[in-house]
Parts: structure tokens; C-alpha cells; sequence
């Protein structure tokens, strides 16, 4: 089972984090507190702001070794501070500015808790996993300014690199877990491979926990395969576009990433 840490590197990730933001705000603010998110349904932009800026505070307390309420670490405070905040955005920027400066200031090896299978060490752990999911949110709040989920033409702030690594960290580190419901009766193989990758991933599917290969060279059909730019496979893989086919049922369903 190849499950390898992430191959980009703590400053990579923060930049990239620093421009979804940057998108994020933009199309935030473009939409409206109030316009509806297409990308997360029942959502507004004011709950997807208090959501993110919830869990840059979340990943910031824990990597300071913060332990409980009593020491900030209290998620649904912080969702509801993000609610009521009189400039949600501004809310949402200084969340984002203080995760920043933690995962610069802390040691490489810090000691905070990881929740994935292929989890590198914890400074890169949360600065890859922000990453992601800022620009995963970024991308709802363009689907609220848009009023629809957006192409991925239209997403240009992502890059392939940045896509590809986000692509290996859901197939590798989520939808292995065992509490994941990517699970089949019969087995079956989704093959995921970008055109504008170096490597490709087989996903073994049945009714125990997914296992995910990262492969080189030519590549195997398995029972579905898709193909296609990163980003539009990002997009897609993520559920912010439209959702792969299988032969096993809903993506949207099986692959779905929730807080929890």
C-alpha cells in the first residue's frame, strides 16, 4: 500500500493557502453574507466564512498544545463568533493570519495530532491540510458569487501542482480511513489519472476499508477510470463539480468529506 507523505513543502502550501484566501474574500465579498452556497447546500457565505475561520482556529490551537474550552479550543464558540462578527471577513482574515504565523513559528517537529493515513509530520500535516481545505471553501464561495458551481477554466488561482496534491491527499489519507464509506460488496478498482501528472492512483474498493496506490508508468483501466486535467479532477473528486460516475454507486455520497 503506498501511502506517502505529501511531496510539497510547508511554505508551498502556505502560499498556496495565502491566494485561496485571497480568492475566498473576493468572491465572499462579491456574493454577499447572505447569498446561498450551491457547492454546500442549506449553506450561506456567513456560515461558510464562521465554518472556515472555525477550523483555522481549530488547527491553530492544537498545533500550540492547546488542550480544551478553557484554553481557546472551543469550535462551535468560534462558529458562532464568526456569525455574529460585525465583518465576518475581517473575522475570517485574522483567523487565516494567526494559522499563518503558527505553522511559520512552530518547530518541524512539533507535536500535535493528525487524523489521516498518509499524514507527513504535524507542521506539514496542517499546513497541508489547511491548504486544502481553504481552497476547497474558496471554491464555494466562488459557486456563491457565481451563483453555480464554477468550471474548472474559471478556478485559475489553483494550479496543477497544488491540484495533484490535493487529489493524492483525499484518495490517500481520507477515503481510506475506516470510518469512510467508500466501501463496495464486490471489488472493484477507480484508477484516477491526470494528464498533467507524473503518477496515477489505483483505489481498491470492497467492503473493507478503500486502499489507495500511487503508481507510475502506463496506466491500468480498472473498472472506472478518470482522466483529465488535476484541477478538473480535483474539483470533481472533492464534490465541487460534477461528480465522477462509478459503477458503485453516488460519489457525492461515498467520498463525501464532512466535519466531524
Amino acid at each position: 500500500m503506498v501511502l506517502v507523505p505529501t511531496e510539497l513543502s510547508v511554505d508551498r502550501h502556505l502560499a498556496a493557502l495565502a491566494a485561496a484566501l485571497t480568492a475566498f474574500v473576493r468572491y465572499a465579498d462579491r456574493a454577499g453574507l447572505d447569498a446561498g452556497v450551491p457547492t454546500c447546500p442549506g449553506w450561506t457565505v456567513r456560515d461558510l466564512i464562521a465554518h472556515q475561520g472555525m477550523v483555522h482556529r481549530w488547527a491553530t490551537s492544537l498545533l500550540r498544545g492547546e488542550k480544551s474550552s478553557t484554553d481557546r479550543r472551543d469550535p462551535q464558540a468560534w462558529e458562532r463568533a464568526g456569525r455574529e462578527a460585525p465583518d465576518p471577513v475581517q473575522w475570517l482574515r485574522a483567523g487565516a493570519v494567526d494559522l499563518t504565523r503558527t505553522l511559520t513559528q512552530v518547530p518541524d517537529d512539533v507535536a500535535a495530532p493528525v487524523f489521516l493515513n498518509d499524514a507527513p509530520a504535524p507542521r506539514s500535516f496542517w499546513a497541508r491540510r489547511q491548504c486544502h481545505e481553504t481552497t476547497v471553501h474558496a471554491v464555494d464561495a466562488q459557486s456563491a458569487a457565481l451563483g453555480r458551481p464554477p468550471k474548472a477554466e474559471e478556478v485559475d488561482w489553483i494550479d496543477a501542482e497544488i491540484a495533484v496534491d490535493g487529489i493524492d491527499e483525499l484518495l490517500g489519507g481520507f477515503l481510506t480511513r475506516r470510518r469512510e464509506r467508500l466501501r463496495t460488496e464486490e471489488e472493484a478498482t477507480l484508477v484516477v489519472a491526470p494528464d498533467d501528472a507524473a503518477y496515477w492512483w489505483e483505489v481498491s474498493i470492497g467492503p473493507r476499508p478503500a486502499l489507495t496506490y500511487r503508481r507510475t508508468g502506463e496506466v491500468d483501466e480498472g473498472d472506472w477510470l478518470l482522466e483529465g486535467p488535476a484541477l478538473d479532477l480535483y474539483l470533481r473528486l472533492w464534490n465541487r463539480g460534477e461528480p465522477p460516475q462509478t459503477p458503485v454507486g453516488d460519489w457525492r455520497e461515498l467520498a463525501a468529506v464532512t466535519w466531524a
